[in-house]
């Protein structure tokens, strides 16, 4: 649960007597609970579909009084998502008596729509890494995503996409409810998503599987108008829900030492039990290029993670210090502060307890972590100096490798550089941005490779775990999330990458089966397969017979993503990277 003052207006703030109103959110269907990616829900046009997500910014929340006047905060905001059950908002500092409505918008103001996205702090509900609602290159937020799977006219499942943004779709949710706010109130709200679709117009997904939230875009206004008629009261209850724990707001801290962060990069929460220090950092690069740490003393981290190809690994399989192959290829390593979770199908949640996590791997460097500390004895002055007496454990193994990896920042590419007017996109690189940020809607004459929807965002990913129809449920032998979560819903889906540095980490998908990058937009122009858990995003292009990019535009597109190369990035880890440390048997020590 948020936890969020309600700033009441001049004279009120100081009351002594002051209560909190939480929001709890159940989203429904038809009057029962809803269940995601069910395909058995019906609209009000008759589609048979399915929600695969749903997320809103909700923001202005005031409550009227008994005689007629309101109190509230311009500013407040806050962020839903159904898929996360973030689906509770506490709201403090109300003065103690009655109210007869409540009301919120859908939305933000064009003030808060416009602001700058990086100076929102870590936890706060409009900071990009928190709601992956903005459009970040092109500006604006998303105030309502709702997406899904549709049966189309030949039985087979498609997929819609609806996107609402800008002040046309922004709405006001009016919820008139008698509140005694005396004490500590909850209230329970429902989310009727099938009213999203027909409360005040039908919306036949068969028609316009899309909405682009331009001037002239009625769908987006329509489904703006059944979203605000979506929410309505289930009950209201004296005191906060059980379990429901007041959490005290701990101070921002900022970027440690040695992690010099883009001013237009997302602001995060750092680790505060391991601060980076300059030895700290010096150790954990010694590790990544110490042999040592694989069972034969063959391989080391940067064995398959390459300083020159953005940290990343050019064969399509790594290769284990024993000769084994693996399944899937090695991810490039940068921006790592950034992302909630690693590895392909996201099995750790954690930097700290991925870094462990290769050194053990019978198929990677097949190392105990108990003889690798042994095999690490000369460097015990350093563990002890860095972590104290202590010394080497395997959690400073993993913490000291964390430091190093941290400051691996990759944020000054040509494309960053437009920002700040420091260079310009091409005429051919401008018309890729374009196309990369423009949705696919042949039924209403827009044409746009629809990149963003997946790799949006000032890191070019949404850090999310997709299917992206690499393979149909027939051909599917890497069933990628689910064999973290074991649910069928999360079948051939993975990690959406960062396209930072796409052009120097070839080859491309989970299974490196692309060498190029014209290679992969053959596959997303023409060659998307389909299955039960293909992203919405990309089924609704299939019934078109994909993108149909003209040659042209693919030569636009990868002019494009070549300006994401971060040259200065990748020649200064180049040049600074320390030569792998030879076995113990060539050598006494570790060579400085």
């Amino acid at each position: 649960m948020t936890r969020i003052t309600l700033l009441i207006i001049a004279g009120l703030a100081q009351q002594a007597c002051a209560s909190t109103l939480v929001l709890e959110f159940k989203p429904l269907w038809n009057g029962k609970a809803l269940v995601m990616n069910d395909t058995s829900l019906l609209n009000a046009a008759g589609n048979r579909l399915s929600v695969t997500r749903f997320a809103a910014l909700l923001s202005h929340a005031e409550l009227q009084k008994q005689d007629g006047t309101w109190i509230g905060a311009k500013d407040w905001v806050e962020f839903l998502d159904v898929g996360s059950q973030r689906l509770s908002v506490r709201l403090d500092g109300i003065p103690s008596q009655k109210y007869r409505t409540l009301r919120f918008d859908v939305g933000l103001d064009p003030v808060m729509d416009g602001r700058n996205p990086s100076q929102w702090g870590p936890l706060h509900p409009l900071n990009p890494q928190v709601n992956g609602l903005h459009w970040s290159w092109r500006g604006q937020f998303v105030f309502l995503a709702v997406e899904g799977r549709y049966e189309q006219a030949d039985g087979e499942f498609g997929g819609y996409s609806y996107h609402l943004a800008g002040q046309p779709c922004r709405g006001t949710v009016v919820v008139p409810v008698e509140l005694d706010l005396a004490d500590d109130v909850t209230l329970l709200m429902n989310v009727h998503l099938d009213r999203f679709f027909g409360a005040a117009h039908k919306i036949d997904i068969s028609n316009a599987d899309s909405t682009h939230s331009a001037d002239d875009d009625e769908l987006a206004v329509q489904l703006a108008e059944n979203a605000v008629r979506g929410f309505g009261v289930a009950g209201v209850s004296q005191g906060l829900p059980k379990g429901n724990v007041t959490q005290a707001n701990m101070p921002e801290n900022l970027p440690p030492l040695g992690m010099s962060v883009p001013a237009h990069f997302p602001r995060i929460e750092y680790g505060r039990d391991n601060p980076l220090t300059e030895k700290g950092i010096a150790l954990g690069e010694a590790l990544f290029f110490d042999k040592r740490l694989s069972i034969n003393e063959t391989q080391s981290c940067a064995s398959c993670h390459a300083a020159e190809y953005g940290f990343s690994d050019l064969r399509r399989y790594s290769v284990g210090a024993e000769g084994q192959v693996g399944v899937r290829q090695a991810m490039p390593l940068f921006n790592l502060a950034w992302k909630p979770a690693f590895f392909w199908d996201g099995r750790a949640p954690t930097l700290r307890k991925q870094v462990l996590m290769p050194i053990q791997d019978p198929a990677e460097m097949h190392e105990t972590l108990e003889s690798v500390a042994e095999k690490l004895s000369d460097l015990e002055p350093q563990f002890v100096e860095v972590f104290g007496e202590s010394g080497i454990t395997s959690a400073n193994l993993a913490k000291a490798l964390e430091q190093y990896l941290l400051t691996l920042i990759s944020g000054d590419s040509k494309m960053d550089r437009t920002l700040t007017q420091k260079e310009q996109l091409s005429e051919l690189e401008q018309r890729g941005f374009m196309l990369f940020f423009t949705e696919s809607d042949p039924g209403r004459g827009i044409r746009g490779a629809d990149c963003f929807h997946c790799h949006g965002g000032v890191h070019f990913t949404n850090n999310q775990f997709i299917n992206n129809g690499l393979e149909t449920e027939v051909d599917m032998e890497d069933a990628g999330r689910a064999q973290v979560t074991g649910l069928a819903s999360d079948r051939g889906k993975f990690m959406v990458p960062s396209l930072r540095n796409v052009a120097i980490t070839a080859p491309y998908m989970h299974d490196g089966r692309f060498k190029t990058l014209e290679e992969v937009l053959e596959h997303y122009d023409h060659g998307v397969k389909r299955s039960a858990t293909l992203d919405p995003n990309l089924a609704k292009h299939l019934r078109y017979g994909g993108l149909r990019l003209s040659e042209e535009e693919k030569a636009a597109l990868v002019a494009f993503l070549k300006t994401l190369t971060d040259t200065t990035f990748v020649h200064a880890h180049s040049s600074e990277a320390p030569r792998e440390t030879e076995p113990s048997s060539a050598r006494g020590r570790m060579i400085d």
